[in-house]
């Protein structure tokens, strides 16, 4: 995976660099059919696929392809929605690799490739659902890429996205167009000529005549060579000096995206750091009330322990209120019955003295019956008995008094 990476910035290095300097030279903007542009594309195709979770690993159980991560880019840039929204909404489009693949494109245009992908593999943690651990767009060769994709800003491109047939094509860089080189060319063309030159020089040796003249004609051909050799050589060293511009130029607008990029991820380093200071202080919070709790925990149990404790008690001295109550109720029915008889004694009691005292009632008034006849018989008898002796008459007076 590590070759991988490395193998695939270099091809991005002299994709974007050929296509500055091809721009450049071309003086005008480029269209769809541009063979460094179109392989521009193909290289960032195989750096954004560098990794990608297949079918069976991701956590959806589909395959995102190169759409997935890409249209991330929404949520975390507005802007970045009329882009998506005008990739949905082509006709022609009917996989997600050619809506990344139009996507890619747009972005382009609208200058604002190096912004988004930027944005993007700052969030790692939504890539890491999209990409394996070691991919291209999490380790630090995707960032240097897209220091590098800002240079592309001083590129005018007008594609045609929505005629264009971006499902079904092939994506495979031409490793031949990195390999050609000005140089190269330019000392072929000068070995050829010399070859020339001396074939010439052999064929015209055999006639004496004209060796003079083909010497001046040698002579008046090399210095027209060797202007023809200044010319290109001027040429040669404007164009490096340019590419040295452009380079220079590219390397001050990757730097300060990379200034912009270290001063972002400062920023979020500072923010998780903070962060996690706070997740520290509210754990040591969270351990301090779980301590709490736990004391809390185990009075509570105390408690209960001793309120069951109590219950038990409690229990026990209901069971035993219970039996007294019990005896009570037993004792109060046997009391009961005792008073039923001891009332039925007394209403007899009552009944007896009442017939006592109505019998006594007829003594006492048979007893006055008696004493009032008494009397008037001892009256009677004092009457008729005048003559009695003393002794008879007191007799008489103590039984009528």
């Amino acid at each position: 995976m590590a070759m991988e990476r490395a193998n695939l910035l270099n091809m991005a290095k002299l994709s974007i660099k050929g296509l500055i300097e091809s721009a450049l030279s071309f003086g005008r903007t480029l269209d769809s059919d541009y063979p460094p542009l179109q392989q521009f594309f193909v290289v960032m195709e195989h750096c954004l696929k560098h990794g990608l979770r297949g079918k069976d690993k991701s956590f959806l159980g589909f395959n995102k392809s190169l759409w997935g991560p890409l249209e991330l880019v929404e949520k975390l840039c507005p802007e970045a929605a009329e882009i998506s929204a005008s990739v949905r909404d082509l006709p022609g489009l009917k996989t997600p690799l050619g809506r990344a693949r139009a996507w890619l494109r747009l972005a382009l245009m609208q200058k604002r490739l190096a912004d988004y992908l930027r944005l993007l593999i700052t969030r790692k943690d939504l890539l890491s659902d999209f990409y394996e651990n070691s991919a291209l767009m999490l380790e630090e060769e995707g960032a240097v890429i897209v220091g590098l994709l800002v240079g592309l800003n001083v590129i005018d491109a007008n594609l045609c996205v929505k005629g264009e047939d971006l499902d079904s094509q092939v994506g495979v860089i031409d490793f031949s167009m990195y390999l050609k080189n000005d140089i190269d060319d330019y000392r072929s063309e000068e070995r050829n000529s010399q070859i020339a030159s001396i074939l010439d020089q052999k064929n015209y040796l055999a006639i004496a005549k004209n060796n003079i003249i083909k010497l001046q004609e040698e002579n008046q051909q090399l210095r027209s060579e060797n202007t023809l050799i200044l010319l290109k050589t001027q040429q040669h060293l404007e164009l490096t000096q340019g590419d040295v511009s452009v380079e220079r130029d590219t390397y001050k607008q990757s730097r300060q995206g990379l200034d912009e990029m270290y001063n972002e991820v400062r920023r979020q380093l500072k923010e998780e750091c903070q962060l996690r200071q706070d997740v520290e202080n509210e754990l040591v919070v969270q351990v301090s009330m779980k301590q709490e709790m736990e004391l809390a925990m185990k009075l509570l149990e105390k408690d209960i322990h001793e309120k069951q404790d109590t219950l038990i008690g409690l229990r026990q001295q209901l069971d035993e209120v219970k039996a007294i109550n019990v005896e009570m109720y037993q004792k109060m029915q046997s009391s009961d019955e005792e008073m039923k008889k001891k009332n039925d004694v007394i209403s007899r009691l009552e009944e007896k003295t009442n017939q006592i005292t109505a019998t006594m009632k007829q003594l006492e008034q048979s007893d006055k019956d008696l004493l009032s006849q008494t009397r008037t018989l001892a009256m009677s008898f004092v009457k008729c008995a005048s003559t009695d002796t003393e002794h008879q008459y007191k007799l008489v007076k103590d039984i009528s008094f």
